[in-house]
Order: C-alpha cells, then sequence, then structure tokens
C-alpha cells in the first residue's frame, strides 16, 4: 500500500516540482496530482497553456528523477450553479486533466460527479445525469489507461448552510453508481471526511463498498460540522476505526492524504517539517490497516 499526499496547497504556493520534491523528501511514495486549477484559476495555471503535454512530461521526468510516482489525480470540479457555457469548459478541462494525469503515470484519476441541483429535489435526475457523464468518460479512461474514480459529495443546505445529503453521500447510492456504471475503469474514491458531515457510520460504509468497488481514499479529519480537510487525530473521527474497517475489507488501494488545510497559516519555510508529520501520520495509520488485515488472516 502506498502512501501518498496531495500536492494542492503546495502547489498553490510553490511550483509543481518543489511541492513534489518536497513531498518526495518528507518520506511519501507517491503525490497525488491536484489539476483543479485548470478550471478555478486558469491564470496561473501551466497546464492550461497549449504546451500542457510538454510542461506534463517535464514534471514527470523531474518526479522519475526524484524516485517519486504520481499515484493518482484530482480533476477540476465546480460546485456552484453554473450555465452550459461554464459546464462546457468544465468538462473540456476534465478532459484534459485525464490526460495530463496520463502523462505523469497516475493510476487513477478522481472526478466529482455533477451536483448543481438540489439533492435532495432532483436525486434521480442527477442519477441519470452522471450515469450518461460518467459513460461517456469510459472511452478516455480506456485511450489513456487510466480508471476513473468516483467521490462522494455533500452540499449545503440552502436554509441553514450545513451539509447535507448529496450524490453518493450514502453507501447504497454510492453501491449503486458504481454498479449501475459496472465498468473496470469506474471505481470508489471514499473522501472519509465527507462521510463524516453526513453524520454516517464511516466503518460501516467502509464495509458496505468492499473492497472490490473502493480503490482510492481522500484521508482527512473534521470536526462533524465543517468540510476542514486538516490532519487525521486534529478533529473528531476515529481513525483508529476506519483503519482496522479497511484492513478487514481486504483494502488493496492507495493511503492518500487530502489534508491540505493542514498547511492554513504556516509559513512555507515549515511545509516541510509539517508534511514530513503528515507522512508519520500516514506510516501509523498504514500500520493500523496491516495490523487489522493479519488478524482478520491468522488462523489461530
Amino acid at each position: 500500500m502506498r502512501l501518498s499526499t496531495t500536492n494542492k496547497s503546495l502547489s498553490s504556493n510553490l511550483s509543481f516540482k518543489d511541492s513534489v520534491r518536497i513531498i518526495k523528501d518528507a518520506g511519501f511514495d507517491a503525490y497525488d496530482m491536484w489539476l483543479g486549477s485548470l478550471y478555478d484559476n486558469p491564470e496561473i495555471c501551466a497546464f492550461c497553456k497549449d504546451d500542457y503535454l510538454k510542461r506534463a512530461k517535464e514534471l514527470r521526468r523531474y518526479a522519475d528523477e526524484l524516485g517519486i510516482v504520481c499515484n493518482q489525480a484530482h480533476a477540476p470540479h465546480e460546485w456552484r450553479l453554473f450555465d452550459a457555457e461554464r459546464e462546457k469548459r468544465l468538462d473540456k478541462m476534465v478532459l484534459r486533466s485525464i490526460e495530463i494525469a496520463s502523462v505523469l503515470g497516475a493510476d487513477i484519476i478522481v472526478v466529482h460527479p455533477k451536483q448543481y441541483m438540489v439533492y435532495s429535489e432532483h436525486a434521480q435526475e442527477l442519477f441519470e445525469i452522471n450515469m450518461k457523464y460518467f459513460t461517456n468518460l469510459i472511452p478516455y479512461a480506456e485511450k489513456y489507461n487510466i480508471k476513473i474514480a468516483i467521490e462522494n459529495m455533500w452540499q449545503a443546505n440552502n436554509g441553514t448552510h450545513t451539509p447535507t445529503d448529496s450524490v453518493c453521500s450514502r453507501a447504497w447510492e454510492f453501491c449503486k453508481y458504481l454498479d449501475t456504471l459496472n465498468s473496470e475503469w469506474i471505481v470508489g474514491c471514499l473522501d472519509i471526511g465527507h462521510v463524516s458531515l453526513m453524520a454516517t457510520d464511516i466503518p460501516e460504509f467502509v464495509k458496505t463498498l468492499g473492497s472490490k468497488r473502493l480503490k482510492a481514499l481522500h484521508i482527512h479529519d473534521t470536526d462533524f460540522i465543517v468540510d476542514r480537510h486538516t490532519l487525521p487525530f486534529m478533529h473528531k473521527i476515529d481513525y483508529i476505526a476506519v483503519a482496522k474497517a479497511l484492513g478487514e475489507i481486504g483494502y488493496e488501494g492507495d493511503f492518500t492524504f487530502e489534508a491540505f488545510a493542514f498547511y492554513r497559516g504556516k509559513p512555507k519555510e515549515l511545509y516541510p517539517a509539517a508534511t514530513k508529520y503528515m507522512c508519520e501520520v500516514g506510516r501509523f495509520l498504514v500500520s493500523e490497516i496491516q495490523k487489522a488485515k493479519s488478524v482478520l488472516s491468522c488462523d489461530c
């Protein structure tokens, strides 16, 4: 099981190469390439230029020289309501991100399902939209030899602005999405923080998905109120129980942090130390997963 982390915060304040180097020097096996800026910050995104493939190949060579791999990537996404023109631009950038991630060597790219309607009023309509959307992405996944991971989402309640259900926020619906698509190119990425916002039993969610569906993770902590995206053991998620559940289902994917907010407020000079500590937390949790696997396979 490879240990990796997103370079989202690092690459927002440093170059892509510097972000990868810091992750490598901290002891991680791999990095998760944040490609969200293809949509949300095109003015400064290097991959928005016409020479994006050249830049991707340069970063791949640099990472290879360092001895670190890109295990997964995150496609751009849009949370707000948007019109047809904006959706067209987003869809174009998602396809570009698949191509870039493939060049970087990623096995998986996380693609958010579309959720730009009030879920409680449009759940079935969103299901149909997403079935068409992900079905249309399968040929690109096959062409670029990279699996597309659907992520469980949440929405903000229009009245209270607190988190509420959205696409795949319940285990049964996540399974329905993956089973209906029924493709080797479509897998599940479970965002543990998102599950916690829905007051769901996280270990039970993990067990319902099972190892055949669950192939990627977004690991971060929350206070059960806000999507904090910080390091485990800083808030309320019981990550010992989460690790045990992952071990019990025989999870074989990578262990990937999406704790980008852990860097918030820290000067750049402390990024290496913060990343190293993050790696130590990750190694501990991976060992807990392996421990649970060992207990499960023990014949005594």
